[in-house]
């Protein structure tokens, strides 16, 4: 039997980091929108007895340092089980080191799937329990839609769903930026006012101009990649509404209100790089297909 089941990437219409915690964690405050950029991941049993993971975009590790297989010793240990024979195999379209949650995703969907596999009806709030001890980021992913994050990530709060009519995605193909480095380096910013509040009076009051002039990333301003500076001035001449850096970078979002002009940009950014995508906002995360 197998299960596949739909892995939509995030991006951070805001991200402020408050502070390091005495865990060695962060304490964050970031809103997040699903989009339907996504990976797709295949769980299916067997008699080995042991978690195997297959996956052919490049860099993606196929034992059991993989995310995916991380998620499967938990889901175990969460339900009392002895590890089975499972098969978990990623068909990867999200690029990975880019800020969008391409892993957390594929790990939130590998739950998802080994939950319908061995039939184990775990609630959404186990799955997202389960999800916290693999990734902050997994038990958004595996909610979904437009989301207010606190904590390391893993609290989330619902929002009034984003809405416009595209998304342009793009990932410069020579930067990829270590997590570890990027916190290094967004922890010697000074304080600034909270752009997550005033996203959050934007989204509820659903004013375009308000939410694309307060798409904020505290890392974006710390790492100072000239390639996202780059791609946000095509971006912006294409006539985007608005854009930033998600998550820890390098990845670059741009949010259009028509869909003519988020087509041209995607034409003009994929002429350079090659990991540009155009997708919507969603309001689902991980789905069994």
């Amino acid at each position: 039997m197998e299960i596949k089941v739909n892995a939509p990437a995030k991006i951070n219409l805001t991200l402020e980091v408050l502070g390091k915690r005495p865990d060695g964690y962060h304490d964050i405050a970031t809103i997040m929108q699903s989009v339907s950029l996504s990976d797709t991941v295949t769980v299916s049993d067997n008699d080995s007895g042991k978690v195997t993971i297959s996956c052919d975009y490049p860099g993606v590790p196929c034992d059991d340092s993989n995310i995916c297989a991380k998620a499967a010793y938990r889901f175990f240990d969460y339900c009392r089980m002895e590890p089975k024979g499972v098969h978990i195999h990623i068909d990867k379209t999200i690029p990975t080191q880019a800020g969008l949650a391409g892993g957390s995703a594929d790990g939130a969907a590998a739950l998802m799937g080994l939950n319908v596999l061995f039939d184990a009806m775990l609630k959404p709030a186990d799955l997202r329990a389960i999800g916290e001890r693999v990734g902050a980021d997994v038990p958004f992913c595996i909610e979904g839609g437009t989301k207010l994050c606190t904590g390391i990530g893993a609290d989330m709060k619902k929002l009034p769903s984003f809405h416009c009519s595209d998304i342009v995605i793009c990932k410069p193909d020579a930067v990829s930026v270590s997590t570890a480095e990027a916190y290094r380096k967004v922890d010697a910013l000074g304080k600034h006012p909270s752009y997550c509040d005033e996203m959050v009076k934007a989204l509820y009051s659903r004013d375009m101009f308000m939410i694309s002039t307060t798409i904020f990333n505290d890392f974006e301003l710390a790492l100072q990649i000239p390639e996202v500076s780059e791609i946000k001035r095509v971006m912006l001449q294409c006539k985007a509404r608005g854009c930033g850096m998600s998550g820890s970078g390098s990845a670059v979002f741009a949010i259009f209100t028509s869909s003519r002009r988020a087509q041209k940009c995607y034409e003009t950014l994929k002429e350079t790089y090659p990991q540009t995508f155009l997708c919507k906002p969603v309001k689902t995360g991980c789905a069994v297909e």
